[in-house]
């Protein structure tokens, strides 16, 4: 797997700035430079054209105009005619008049246009064979630019003492007209098909990442594909946050399974809302428990407040309300399961303690261990000591935030 910045899910997909530079390059901008470069390098006799301003010229148009094409939002029969007006302008100034005099000057820009024409034609075209059959002409076009080129050489510098010889009187010259024109149809029906191919591959690698998102979670999907190793099991220190409904089960009892859905689905947009500004390792809904894991104490007290408000405007129009737990410590995190079936988790006590410590919050309370408070240096508004499941010993829980407005009902 290549190594790729944690941002770059999207260029993995549809290639990179560089990389769609290259390609508009090699693959359009400078296939007409090239045979003029070939054309002017022979016309001039020998190396000696690599020194001249002509070479460089050509060579920096093509890429302008590759790097102007390579983008997005790019106008494509606008960019098309970059290549050629930076050379027509540069060198015009610098030749005068004898810059007109030269065949393939305006050759330059008789492809651009028609291959710009084309190509911002075929973005407006709905038909798919419409759009296909614009890619072989389009393909046969460029390939005419060899041919064009060729009976350019021998119209410039005759050998028979006519001026313009009569080009296709050569059956040779026929032969390479035909091979060129039908190569031209075969690599412009090759084209469609890897273009068709592409876009497929593109489509499902979208619907792929968007399912992996929602197992992973943005933030762990980057990580995972920028750096593969971070999925192996390991210890780490991490701020657990978990979060609870109160009174969703005599709730749920009293209203129409597509109520509970709809009260469930404001429940998690609300909840993706804060996490999208303060980004967890790893975020998990179940029914209507949300766990969230996080690498700074400060982040997860950050997200905790707003969820708390935020979930109080969701959930109090409902009768509902949700508590808060947060720890911090150590635990195991990485792919867990078998062979056939993974799946990224934290385990250890540092989880089952931060979950004891949100069953014992009331609505609209955060409740944190002195860990968390050390690790976030938060202030705690109040303190006491709580015996939860699973502890021998009480432990001492701060309320961060929040009041106990109502008695903490049992849920699910």
């Amino acid at each position: 797997m290549p190594n790729l910045r944690p941002a770059s899910l999207d260029a993995a997909i549809d290639g990179s700035r560089r990389e769609r530079f290259l390609l508009e390059l090699l693959g359009n901008s400078a296939i007409f430079p090239l045979a003029n470069i070939l054309l002017e390098f022979f016309e001039a006799g020998g190396p000696q054209y690599f020194l001249k301003q002509h070479f460089y010229t050509m060579l920096v148009a093509a890429c302008v105009q590759a790097a102007y094409l390579s983008r997005t939002s790019a106008r494509r029969f606008r960019g098309n005619l970059i290549g050629p007006a930076i050379y027509t302008v540069v060198e015009a100034v610098s030749e005068g008049p004898e810059f007109f005099t030269f065949l393939h000057h305006y050759e330059y820009w008789m492809f651009a246009v028609a291959i710009g024409g084309l190509q911002a034609w075929r973005g407006k075209v709905a038909s798919e064979a419409a759009r296909s059959s614009m890619m072989v002409v389009e393909a046969v076009i460029r390939s005419l630019i060899l041919l064009v080129m060729y009976a350019t050489f021998e119209i410039e510098t005759p050998t028979d003492g006519s001026p313009i010889p009569a080009f296709f009187e050569d059956r040779s010259h026929i032969f390479i007209a035909w091979a060129i024109v039908l190569l031209g149809v075969a690599g412009g029906v090759s084209a469609v098909a890897s273009e068709r191919y592409l876009l497929v591959l593109r489509g499902v690698s979208r619907q792929l990442r968007t399912y992996s998102e929602w197992f992973f979670g943005r933030e762990l999907l980057k990580q995972a594909v920028a750096h593969p190793e971070s999925l192996s099991l390991a210890r780490q220190h991490r701020a657990i946050l978990f979060m609870d409904m109160r009174g969703f089960t005599a709730w749920s009892e009293s209203q129409a399974p597509e109520t509970v859905v709809a009260g469930l689905g404001a429940y998690y947009l609300s909840a993706e809302e804060v996490f999208a500004r303060h980004p967890p390792v790893r975020s998990k809904f179940s029914a209507d428990e949300i766990m969230a894991v996080y690498t700074d104490s400060s982040q997860a007290l950050a997200a905790a407040r707003e969820l708390a408000t935020v979930q109080r405007e969701t959930l109090d129009a409902r009768g509902l309300g949700a508590g808060i737990g947060l720890h911090w410590g150590p635990v195991i995190e990485g792919l867990i399961g078998g062979s056939a079936k993974k799946q990224f988790d934290v385990v250890g006590d540092t989880v089952n303690t931060a979950k004891r410590i949100e069953g014992e919050a009331a609505p609209g309370e955060i409740l944190a261990s002195e860990a968390f408070r050390a690790a976030a240096s938060a202030q705690s508004r109040a303190e006491r000591r709580v015996v939860v499941k699973g502890k021998t010993v009480p432990i001492l829980v701060h309320r961060l935030a929040g009041l106990s407005m109502v008695p903490r009902e049992a849920h699910a």
